[in-house]
Parts: structure tokens; sequence; C-alpha cells
């Protein structure tokens, strides 16, 4: 059935970018991460089209997360990092899931697994490098590292990586990185002392990918980037290409006389003789209330401003005299490789104060995903 609004997800935009993050990483091999639902793009096909373009991870927040591509007959390696107290730890293991460790009660719970089940869990301990979020502290790292060996060495685990993240590479030259990045070493100079030998070890985010060669390591993990948003403010990276479309159909128009006030609150007051708008996407499909007289977007050709209150399923748009029908294409943002002048994301993130992260993940599941290129 057609949709009013879909969020437009170019498939083969996705697989091109994790082959321009290969080459970017110099040939260091990729993690395609796709929590949150692939950062709003729908993690299975988003999966799909990282490993087409080179990813030989991928990497979730969730046990869940990583359960579903295991469903879906994904076979590379997966990293998950979130593990709550009763989460299936045991599930993730039978499925072959790498578990990321931060603490020693999640380590100890995932030994207790791995003796219930008689098998071999595989565990990558992550250091808290100063980050202070996830991670093991550095006060007892070194204990954590010596019970992970001591496990290995009963067969109960298998420490494939050691790894962590930074806390401000979106932000080049900041003093915490250089910081961040001596403290990992000297949490990598424990592990290896304990006898561990990972498989990996990485910290790149994505804005470490692109601007520091010597946080590489053996993995690094392309988070937005790979959907085509740039985590650095004024950094351009040439080929990178947004992946999401949002955009929606004039539900109505009509004609208002000048010192109209529009939606709720009358935030907006036409000028003067005008034709407006109906765009049937609200805060509830994602489109931020906050982009009330702010957010922009692309339609009948021109870039305009939403005109009042954004409201739970709907906002309008003062085009003046234009000549625009119910029926035609809103676009609020999208690729301006496609569509030439299309406000961006990042251009969306910019006028909110906020990041091109939460831009494309908030948009709601009312708006269902159109997939177009891809296998």
């Amino acid at each position: 059935m057609a949709h009013f609004a879909h969020a437009r997800v170019n498939l083969d935009a996705l697989t091109g970018n994790a082959r321009l993050l290969g080459e970017r990483a110099g040939g260091t091999p990729l993690m395609g991460v796709v929590k949150a639902d692939g950062y709003g793009h729908g993690m299975l096909p988003a999966a799909r089209a990282l490993i087409a373009g080179g990813a030989s991870w991928l990497g979730t927040a969730f046990i869940h997360e990583g359960l579903a591509l295991r469903r879906a007959g994904i076979t590379v390696p997966i990293l998950t990092w979130i593990i709550p107290p009763g989460e299936p730890v045991g599930d993730a293991i039978e499925a072959d899931i790498d578990l990321g460790v931060s603490d020693m009660a999640t380590l100890e719970t995932v030994v207790a697994e791995s003796r219930r089940l008689g098998r071999t869990a595989r565990v990558q301990l992550k250091a808290d490098t100063g980050l202070h979020r996830g991670g093991v502290d550095p006060a007892v790292w070194g204990r954590v590292v010596q019970a992970a060996a001591r496990a290995e060495d009963a067969g109960h685990v298998r420490v494939s990586g050691v790894w962590s993240h930074f806390a401000s590479a979106d932000e080049p030259g900041d003093p915490s990185i250089a910081s961040q990045l001596s403290v990992f070493h000297e949490s990598l100079e424990v592990a290896d002392k304990a006898g561990l030998t990972p498989e990996v070890r990485h910290i790149a985010n994505s804005a470490a990918l692109l601007t520091l060669p010597e946080a590489r390591f053996d993995l690094v993990r392309g988070g937005i980037a790979s959907y085509g948003l740039c985590p650095i403010t004024d950094y351009s990276v040439p080929g990178l290409r947004p992946v999401m479309t949002l955009e929606s159909r004039i539900a109505l128009t009509k004609r208002v006389p000048a010192g109209s006030g529009v939606s709720y609150g009358h935030r907006y007051f036409t000028d003067r003789e005008a034709t407006l708008a109906l765009v049937p996407l609200g805060y509830a499909d994602g489109v931020p209330r906050a982009a009330t007289n702010r957010g922009r977007l692309l339609l009948g050709g021109k870039v305009r401003t939403i005109s009042g209150t954004v409201c739970m399923d709907q906002f309008v748009v003062d085009v003046g005299d234009d000549a625009v029908e119910a029926g035609e294409y809103a676009v609020l943002f999208g690729d301006p490789e496609e569509l030439p002048d299309v406000p961006t994301a990042e251009d969306w993130a910019q006028i909110l104060d906020t990041i091109p992260y939460e831009i494309v993940t908030r948009v709601g599941v009312r708006v269902p995903r159109k997939y177009v290129g891809g296998t």
C-alpha cells in the first residue's frame, strides 16, 4: 500500500560509504555498527549493505540486536556491548556473539553461563580510558584482566578483543584524545603481560577512523559515517553520501489572509495573503517540536522554513504565492547529490543544536522505510 511519507534508504550509498571508510582506514578491517535499528535506517538491510561494502564485523548495543542478526542468517563476527543484569547471555554465547565486558560482574555472569552450557564464550574486554561511561576502570583493570586470563586458561572464555571508546574524537586536537590513546596502550600492555592474545584491538569510532591513523589498531568502527553523516563539524569527506531521505506528500493547501495565525499558539503569522501547505509529519514521526519556525525543507523547488508549531502529526509551511499543490513531495532532508539544495540531516542538526545521529535515529516507526539499490 502506498504511503504519504517515507524514509528512503539508499543501500548502494551505504555500501559505497563502507568501501570509502575502508579505504580511508588504510585497509584496516571495518566494523559496521548497526545498533538502534541501523541508526534508524533498518538494521538488517543496513547490515547486508555494509557487509557488501567490505565490513567484516558488525556492532550492536544490545544482545537482542545481535540475536536478530543471527536469526536473519548473518554469520560475520558480531560484538554487542551493553549487557545489563538479566540479559540472555547464554543465548548470545550459543549464537557465537562476542560480548563486551565492562566490569567483573559481567565477566562472572559470562563465565557462569559458559559453564552451564559447556561452551566457550567469546568476550571483548572494554577499558575505560577516560570516557567514564562503560568500560573497566583503570583501578580494577588489572584484576579483571587476570580473572579473564584464568577463565581463558580454564576454557570458559576466549578473550577475542580489547577495546575502548573516545570521548572527543569528533573534536580534533582535543587533549583527551592523546590521553585516552596513552591509557589504551597501557591497558593493552597489562593484557599482554597477563598472556592474553586478542584477535582485535580497537578504539577508533567514525571520527577517529577519519582523522587518527594512530588509533586504527586491528579494527575500526564505522558508526554514523557509514550512513553518510560526518561526526566532525565543518569536516568534509569527499564521496561520503547521506543514506536517508525523509520526504512526505503535501496533504492539502489553503489560501489565508494576511495576519493569519498558524498552528498551535499562533507562533507564526502570515505577513500577506498566502498559501499554506500541510505536511503530515510531526513529532510522533521524529520531526522535533523544536523545529518550530526553524526546520528547513525542499518544497516546490525552493528551500523553505516550517511555519508555526510542529504538531504531533503535522506541520505547516507558508509558500506565499507559489503554485504548490496537494500530492507534491516535501523533502525534509536527503542527499544533495540526488537533490541539489536539499537540506541534510547535518543541516537540521546544526539548526537544532544537536547531532545528526539524533535526527536520523528519531524518525519514527510510523514512517515506512523504502529501500532502493542493494542486492
